[in-house]
């Protein structure tokens, strides 16, 4: 997926706000630290959904790096193993019924 295809999803998103989306996000950004596991603190979701995490690549392509299944509701102390330590800021996508309904970036420090 490319960045462009973010950068439309976002402005659909925004423009066709739904219930869904009203009462989806994550609650608290921040900085990570370079590891392997993302925490993401509070994920709230309208219904059940997931959790996506892409990094870019050089070609402004986005990379899915690892999935984390939410519930409805607040989910606590949400993390996502991505297998490899994250050298770049990634973005997290959730989506509930196959929509993004929510999406945060996250800085990686290192």
């Amino acid at each position: 997926m490319s960045i462009k295809a973010f950068a439309i999803a976002a402005v659909a998103l925004a423009s066709t706000a739904s219930i869904a989306s009203a009462n989806s996000y994550f609650e608290l950004p921040r900085a990570q630290d370079s590891t392997s596991n993302l925490e993401l603190g509070i994920v709230r979701a309208a219904a059940d959904g997931v959790v996506e995490i892409y990094s870019r690549t050089d070609d402004d392509q986005a990379v899915l790096l690892g999935t984390q299944a939410v519930r409805a509701g607040a989910n606590t102390d949400v993390r996502v193993n991505t297998g490899t330590p994250l050298l770049s800021d990634v973005v997290a996508v959730l989506k509930v019924d196959g929509e993004i309904v929510a999406t945060e970036t996250y800085r990686i420090d290192r």
